[in-house]
């Protein structure tokens, strides 16, 4: 198993040329298949563990929120960056003192994010910037070459233009220290072109989440750098749970069953992969 502090390099060198995709587990098994697929990096998704905790989106206290950290980033080779939504605190201070916890966990990175919690509003911009400050400060002082991503939830709170919106936060949140920057819910290659441009060369992350949309492609031409996909690996995996079971409630049929991934598969992927853990 890599050290910290190499994965933390390596995290920090895929952000500097070429567009990488990173997805989103939201227990063990998945960051452990995920791996196996060959990608490179991994994010938790707060919403993914949140779901599997049977809380919705945001209902994970502090303390559990570090214990899963803890282990999706020590049970996979590759580094891995936090949703930590917005760093679990309101205040500069309380940012601060949670992204030192967060690092400790052994993540190579991690986000925070515009939003006050609950209220879909976002922070006065001030505030808000400060609080990257905070974030930033917190990360040099631990002497951590993690990577601190500052994100703007405009476009997902109903802003009127949230592509301005967008471009004064994110630039505002690069000078204050971010060194990746991201929108989540733009959608349109236009929008994600006009976000690059504003804050090269800082990388942006793009989120990817439906059906019908850029390619990695398409996204890596416009100069995208990593992509990631939230909750929506977990979103699948209950969608294919929740038309199943539905179908078993309302009709007492197994008709869903037929596409469900074969037992001797996943058994025979996790035996090799637990040899492959093995002293």
């Amino acid at each position: 198993m890599p050290a910290v502090v190499q994965k933390r390099r390596a995290f920090r060198a895929l952000h500097q040329a070429g567009c990488f995709v990173i997805p989103n587990p939201w227990d063990v098994g998945s960051a452990r298949y995920l791996q196996h697929l060959g990608f490179k990096a991994l994010a938790t998704t707060s919403s993914g563990a949140a779901w599997s905790a049977g809380r919705p989106d945001g209902g994970l206290g502090l303390d559990e929120v570090l214990a899963h950290l803890e282990s999706i980033a020590e049970s996979v080779d590759v580094p891995v960056n936090a949703d930590f939504l917005n760093g679990y605190a309101d205040g500069p201070e309380g940012v601060a003192s949670n992204v030192g916890r967060a690092l400790a966990t052994g993540v190579a990175g991690l986000s925070i994010e515009d939003e006050v919690p609950g209220t879909n509003q976002l922070y006065d911009i001030e505030a808000a910037v400060e609080r990257v400050r905070a974030a930033r400060e917190a990360v040099d002082a631990a002497g951590a070459d993690a990577v601190l991503v500052a994100r703007s939830e405009c476009y997902l709170t109903g802003h009127a233009n949230p592509l301005k919106v967008a471009i004064s936060r994110l630039t505002r949140f690069a000078e204050a220290g971010a060194d990746c920057l991201y929108a989540p819910g733009v959608r349109t290659i236009e929008d994600i072109r006009a976000i690059v441009a504003a804050v090269a060369p800082k990388p942006i992350n793009v989120l990817m989440g439906w059906a019908g949309g850029p390619s990695v492609a398409e996204l890596s031409d416009v100069g995208v750098r990593r992509i990631s996909v939230g909750g929506a690996l977990a979103r699948t995996a209950w969608g294919g749970f929740l038309k199943v079971a539905r179908e078993i409630a309302t009709s007492g049929r197994f008709d869903g069953f037929a596409d469900a991934a074969p037992g001797g598969e996943l058994d025979a992927f996790f035996k090799a992969d637990v040899t492959e853990r093995m002293p």
